[in-house]
């Protein structure tokens, strides 16, 4: 069975890089064949206990510490221990080691622009738009607008139509705390039951629309407030994917100290913890809305790159690459900071 390579750009260096995708070829089975030909099975594979109970053997059986960076699946990344906060030697699970925490009020340095929008994880970022006339318009790729939001949702479906959007993909190896991207104001907070898709690049392809029917947290920030960023509603969806069995609130003004649920009226700073994904590989999804704000012009010139093999170009028919950045990282800012750039 061969497989097409998958690239993406790392964004310090400008480097294309080969992802080597944990379990490739197991989900390009589940996603080609299962699903088509043992239907039933697929979605039980794909279901909240199921991908609970393979979590728990993948993640929660012990290992020695000095083994967790050797592992194939985490070469793509190789651990930068001296950002941790705990020491790896500490570690008797993997489990402890994607929900490590780090330093990242060293190590992941923000822009001092209050107005500057930042990334909410360390991931592979791809941008869109939701309008028609827009040069990043990509329609019905990766979520349905309705059901990402919830169909019941009308006074945010009406403030985010037309709107653009900004896909983060978090890789098994990544650090695996979500942050706030901009601060302002909760206006809403609440979750939509669904499955547990893969969000391999192989899976959403054949998928179409995955990140719209998995479990996904849906929390509506206004930035329009004293203090703000001054961009408008920002919603920021964390999505759950196979082996995600949480995720798990956790907001925090200082460092990590005294975790709190989101709620509504909570005010929230920009590039402070706010939740935690449960190891595996998962989403996070902001929706903008129309005319707000302006993507950083790195990330759309490699979104639109020919010379890359992306299985999202091969899938979708067009030009789709991603730019691997870190955590508190630029990626937009309103239109009218024309001098602020990544």
């Amino acid at each position: 069975m061969r497989l097409l390579r998958h690239h993406y750009i790392e964004r310090h260096t400008g480097a294309i890089c080969l992802e080597r995708l944990a379990a490739d070829r197991g989900i390009h089975w589940m996603y080609s064949g299962l699903r088509e030909h043992a239907p039933t099975l697929f979605r039980v594979l794909t279901g909240s206990r199921t991908s609970h109970w393979l979590g728990l053997l993948n993640y929660d059986l012990p290992i020695a510490a000095a083994r967790i960076g050797a592992l194939d699946f985490l070469q793509d990344g190789q651990p930068q221990t001296d950002e941790y906060v705990d020491n790896v030697r500490d570690f008797k699970t993997l489990r402890q080691w994607f929900e490590r925490k780090i330093r990242y009020w060293e190590c992941r340095p923000m822009p001092a622009d209050p107005a500057a929008v930042v990334s909410p994880a360390d991931a592979r970022v791809m941008v869109g738009s939701f309008h028609t006339q827009h040069s990043l318009f990509i329609k019905g790729k990766f979520f349905d607008y309705e059901e990402l939001l919830g169909a019941d949702k009308m006074e945010w479906l009406r403030a985010f139509r037309d709107g653009d959007f900004a896909i983060f993909r978090l890789t098994p190896d990544k650090y695996h705390y979500n942050h706030i991207p901009v601060s302002g104001i909760i206006k809403d907070f609440y979750e939509i039951q669904g499955a547990c898709h893969s969000c391999n690049p192989n899976a959403v392809v054949a998928m179409v629309t995955p990140f719209s029917k998995n479990r996904r947290v849906i929390t509506i920030i206004d930035t329009d407030c004293a203090g703000g960023s001054g961009v408008g509603l920002v919603a920021m969806i964390e999505i759950v994917a196979l082996m995600i069995g949480d995720i798990v609130p956790c907001y925090s003004a200082y460092r990590y100290e005294n975790p709190a649920v989101p709620y509504c009226g909570m005010p929230v700073k920009k590039g402070q913890p706010k939740s935690l994904y449960r190891p595996g590989s998962s989403t996070t999804v902001l929706v903008f809305q129309k005319g707000r704000c302006r993507f950083c012009d790195d990330i759309c010139a490699n979104r639109r790159r020919h010379n890359i093999s992306s299985r999202f170009s091969a899938g979708f028919g067009q030009p789709l690459v991603e730019t691997d950045l870190k955590v508190r990282s630029l990626i937009a800012w309103p239109p009218e900071h024309e001098g602020l750039h990544s």
